[in-house]
């Protein structure tokens, strides 16, 4: 079983202390994002997971306990954000320096293969557009060169609060292309994939609509068996995982975490918005076995690490686990 940590919210950044908890249980809940009644119980004992995909914009409060991790036997990668945006669209996230910084540590400490550069999404705007784009892939690109091999990136998509917020920004005469002509992406893209290959990187497309093979740019997995294997020498399943959308590629997983629950506010976002990941805060505990709330479950039968119709029962609810 892999397991994603997470798509739906950045847990190395503000849950490290959850996580590490989970780990040293042996297992975790997930809450179904669409039916808070359906819990399911995720084994984490090493000898059930094949591998832990991190995604993260900071991950820097759980460098500190890989060493456990090491030692207890998992292995894991790192799909790590790093765009540089102003804080008009992303308000909370590590300044650039520092990012990188901490991406040249985290590399030099597991290793490039073990680290990924994802500069996704890409927002075209007035504050940021095209050479905007070229000037910033061209240093973190340079600054990166040696400390990962592989470079994902995306378009942005107008999910239903990326368009709010695109919406105040153009109150505030800041304007998002919503409609990317087709000249302003095969410059971008091309530009990209002959920057990473001057930096010693792959570059590959994240779920994308628009094919972009025809400039330079494959599709790519960020849950990719065939690179695990490669990395970590171990046959994962190749099949599709089907939760995902169509362009995604990405293998079977399991995620671990929770909607509005990532406090970097960026405006892009399709996983929540920094007011309610704010007032979900008091629905946190560093001790409950599901991410958000208390929810437990318990498997009715576990058989190789594979994981099984889990029963229901709430620890002490609140309001959140009442939605």
């Amino acid at each position: 079983m892999i397991i994603s940590a997470s798509r739906r919210t950045d847990i190395p950044a503000f849950y490290s202390k959850w996580f590490m908890n989970r780990i040293r249980a042996g297992y975790c809940t997930a809450i179904n994002p669409f039916n808070y009644k359906q819990v399911a119980y995720v084994s984490l004992k090493p000898e059930d997971v094949d591998v832990i995909v991190f995604w993260t914009k900071n991950p820097e409060p759980l460098m500190k306990h890989l060493a456990e991790l090491d030692n207890r036997g998992f292995r894991y990668y790192f799909q790590y954000t790093l765009t540089g945006y102003p804080k008009t669209l992303e308000p909370h996230v590590p300044v650039l320096q520092k990012s990188i910084d901490t991406f040249k540590r985290l590399a030099d400490h597991i290793s490039p293969e073990k680290v990924i550069w994802r500069y996704d999404p890409i927002v075209i705007s007035s504050i940021t557009d095209t050479d905007y784009h070229k000037r910033t892939i061209d240093l973190i690109a340079g600054e990166l060169e040696g400390f990962t091999h592989r470079l994902i990136i995306g378009i942005v998509d107008e999910y239903r609060k990326a368009k709010i917020n695109f919406d105040r920004l153009e109150k505030q005469g800041i304007y998002v292309e919503r409609q990317k002509s087709q000249e302003q992406v095969r410059d971008i893209i091309e530009f990209i994939v002959d920057r990473a290959k001057q930096a010693n990187m792959e570059a590959f497309s994240c779920a994308e609509v628009l094919d972009l093979k025809s400039f330079g740019l494959m599709p790519g997995k960020c849950i990719d068996d065939t690179y695990i294997k490669k990395v970590f020498g171990i046959n994962v399943t190749p099949d599709k995982d089907k939760y995902q959308r169509q362009e995604c590629g990405c293998v079977r997983s399991k995620d671990i975490g929770a909607y509005d629950t990532c406090l970097h506010g960026c405006l892009y976002c399709y996983a929540g918005t920094f007011a309610t990941a704010s007032r979900n805060q008091t629905h946190y505990f560093p001790d409950s076995p599901s991410l958000i709330g208390r929810y437990d479950a318990e498997p009715k039968d576990e058989v190789n690490g594979i994981e099984q119709p889990a029963l229901f029962k709430t620890l002490n609810p609140s309001r959140h686990d009442e939605k």
